[in-house]
């Protein structure tokens, strides 16, 4: 963060605010856990804080401490409008540009107040006063800790503070395995323990918690993973039948496109998930090594994220988006082959 950078949300804050906090839309993890993290850091400073999602979340991210006071645009969109229209400064965290909201996005392009950007995904949109860009970090929920010790706040990590920035950290390292884990990430982790996060109670809380439903998604999603064996690349797709068949929730699929990058030889995996009340097919994408899925998903998917985690979508059938991957795939041979 750079010292401008700084010394403009410093004076952001210097007296107390209105405050808004905004993740994107289908927030996962790290959105959850940047956000209330920082909720209540401002709110225990005297700020009047709101978290305001642009939709639901994952049932197993609801046991956080704050995940009830959460404004769900979708869900509460006066409640949530009333907040947006009466803020001073507007926070958003873990992505990087408004359309990333959705519905509630269109609705934050129509103010004029101060926004700040908190995020790590690459090439952000200029549209906040402050933008704390990072694509180097392990999280947005990292990069809110070393916000909040720029601010002067070591001392003022609460227990609630840690245990949120704990759980986002965890889910967007893959429980620190990904390569953005670095050893500042420890020495963070370390801290939030002795602030208060309790590592085997969060990590049970969000990985030990399968429904009987999700275990049989799983089952489907692992049958019906293809892999190409020629090009390193394995592919997984979910109809909405199979959806229903197995009583989807919110959060049921995450970390489903992980788990072809543990069959031996794959670097690159991808999962298109229908979506028929959308009308769209959910893509998301992982690699392992030097293989750019965020380049991979901005060319051919109206998406984008990190090198080696990304997501996109796509309007074709499913059939049809598949058909359509595979003929994509011959230009990135050499890629897929030399990569590590």
């Amino acid at each position: 963060m750079t010292e401008k950078v700084l010394k403009t949300i410093s004076n952001l804050l210097n007296n107390k605010k209105k405050v808004v906090i905004v993740g994107h839309k289908n927030p996962d993890g790290d959105a959850i856990g940047s956000c209330l993290g920082l909720y209540f850091f401002l709110k225990n400073r005297g700020h009047e804080t709101t978290v305001v999602m642009p939709n639901d979340f994952p049932d197993f991210l609801k046991w956080l401490p704050g995940c009830a006071q959460i404004l769900q645009f979708e869900r509460q969109t006066q409640a949530s409008m009333e907040v947006i229209s009466a803020a001073e400064v507007v926070f958003t965290l873990d992505f990087n540009a408004l359309d990333r909201a959705g519905d509630l996005g269109t609705e934050l392009e129509k103010l004029s107040t101060p926004f700040v950007l908190i995020d790590h995904h690459q090439q952000p949109d200029d549209y906040a006063v402050a933008c704390y860009s990072d694509v180097s970090m392990s999280s947005t929920s990292e990069m809110v800790y070393h916000l909040i010790q720029a601010l002067e706040g070591h001392n003022e990590v609460s227990e609630e503070i840690a245990t949120n920035l704990y759980m986002g950290i965890m889910t967007d390292t893959g429980s620190f395995r990904f390569p953005s884990t670095s050893a500042t990430t420890h020495r963070v982790i370390a801290h939030l323990m002795e602030c208060g996060a309790n590592n085997s109670e969060i990590h049970q809380n969000i990985y030990d918690t399968n429904s009987p439903e999700r275990m049989k998604l799983l089952g489907v999603a692992l049958e019906n993973m293809v892999i190409i064996k020629e090009l390193r690349t394995a592919y997984i797709t979910l109809s909405q039948d199979e959806l229903d068949a197995c009583n989807f929730k919110k959060g049921d699929t995450e970390g489903f496109v992980n788990y072809p990058l543990s069959v031996q030889g794959v670097i690159f995996s991808i999962i298109f998930i229908e979506n028929k009340h959308e009308g769209i097919i959910k893509i998301s994408l992982r690699s392992k090594g030097n293989f750019d899925v965020n380049e991979f998903a901005r060319n051919h998917y109206h998406g984008g994220g990190h090198i080696n985690a990304s997501g996109g979508r796509s309007s074709l059938a499913l059939s049809d988006t598949v058909k359509e991957f595979i003929s994509i795939l011959p230009p990135y041979k050499n890629a897929l082959r030399h990569d590590s």
